[in-house]
């Protein structure tokens, strides 16, 4: 193997680029980025770097020596992927590959029509936090739509900066399909606690909306109840669907991320992914999974590489489950993989609490851990608990 391409400038695609030399690849490796920006860490676009607090450098995921052993195609586009052949059409030309990396994440889910109306975000991209940035204004009324981790960390940003923030989530309680509702609801009186107001089961109607030169800005968002809710910015945080739209044609099954062996290889055996965009079949369950977090990215380029590297398979990917969110000077952490059903147990503090961890417990084993605010128990917790042998009998 002469050549390997990584496609995504992503963690994802930095962490795979890092393994390759880390694991002894001395050939070429490219790097193409669909962004014109080195890659950068994403997790504080919602935060520190939101709020003005974190500079652009800070971000960076790879040092000199790193960019120093690649090749990067910046502001290059993937097109198409040519199975025949191992070449990469891209916007600017043409790259042949013996090996290939795809770690191209994914795009935001968006209200439909409204990606032409100005004051509406997404927040995904360094450009899309600049964007925003610059319209959180002293005075500036904020509607976040989806309460999941990213509306929540944005509304905290927002509250942070003395800005009147309201935040609609379609479900009864924001983050309960992760933590269940008992702890999705000590999480969302968070922002009942920092001045936030929460909407839970409020289903958008539509944009209110005025002239603004040649286009359209919002004034409002309109709910299935009716009511319409000023809004001098409306950023949309309900979730992201994988960019696979370039594979068409590849052979790579990609409906709801590239499918993957649980060594995350496709069914191209040069061809690995990682990241967001990776759907990945569990070595413990058989069942296909895809992850949205930091941690998994990290965790899944030493697999794919030494799969590429090798071959064949030689390792499989167990994800660790391990997620955090920083909201309102506090942070959530969860660790494993808890299921609808498992017992709850309080190690420290209650529910009530504004710092408490707890257990997820199932058929006599711990699933999961987590902790609000309590990052020493919830580090002893996740050392202990997670790494216990099930019980026999």
């Amino acid at each position: 193997m002469k050549t390997v391409a990584i496609v995504g400038a992503s963690l994802a695609g930095a962490r795979a680029a890092q393994e390759l030399r880390a694991q002894g690849f001395d050939g070429r490796v490219v790097l193409v980025g669909e962004e014109p920006h080195l890659p950068y860490d994403r997790p504080p676009l919602s935060k520190g770097f939101l709020a003005g607090t974190a500079s652009r450098e800070s971000l960076d995921l790879l040092d000199d020596d790193d960019l120093a052993a690649l090749e990067l195609r910046l502001g290059t586009r993937a097109e198409r992927l040519d199975p025949a052949t191992g070449r990469l059409v891209l916007s600017d030309g043409e790259l042949a590959a013996d090996g290939i990396v795809l770690a191209t994440g994914g795009r935001p889910r968006t209200l439909p029509g409204t990606e032409s109306v100005a004051g509406v975000h997404v927040l995904r991209t360094l450009d899309d936090a600049l964007a925003l940035q610059q319209e959180l204004v002293a005075g500036a009324r904020i509607v976040v739509v989806g309460g999941g981790f990213i509306g929540a960390e944005v509304a905290s940003t927002c509250r942070a900066l003395g800005l009147e923030v309201t935040v609609l989530e379609a479900l009864e309680t924001p983050l309960a399909r992760i933590l269940g509702p008992q702890l999705a609801e000590a999480c969302a009186r968070l922002h009942d606690r920092h001045g936030t107001t929460l909407r839970c089961g409020a289903a958008v109607a539509g944009l209110d909306t005025v002239a603004d030169g040649a286009g359209q800005r919002v004034t409002g968002v309109r709910l299935g109840s009716g009511e319409t809710l000023p809004a001098d910015v409306v950023v949309v945080g309900i979730g992201m669907v994988p960019a696979t739209g370039w594979l068409s044609g590849s052979g790579l099954e990609n409906a709801g991320g590239v499918h993957t062996t649980a060594g995350l290889v496709t069914d191209l055996p040069n061809v690995v992914a990682v990241g967001d965009v990776a759907a990945y079949t569990s070595a413990e369950t058989g069942r296909r999974c895809r992850h949205e977090h930091w941690t998994n990215a990290s965790e899944q380029a030493p697999v794919a590489v030494a799969n590429l590297l090798a071959g064949q398979p030689v390792r499989e990917y167990t994800p660790s489950g391990y997620l955090w969110s920083d909201q309102y000077a506090g942070t959530l952490q969860l660790a494993g993989h808890p299921e609808p059903g498992d017992e709850i147990v309080f190690t420290e503090g209650t529910v009530e609490d504004d710092a408490f961890a707890a257990t997820f417990r199932r058929e006599g084993r711990t699933t999961a851990v987590f902790a609000l605010n309590l990052p020493r128990a919830f580090t002893r917790l996740r050392r202990q608990e997670l790494r216990r042998p099930a019980p026999v009998g």
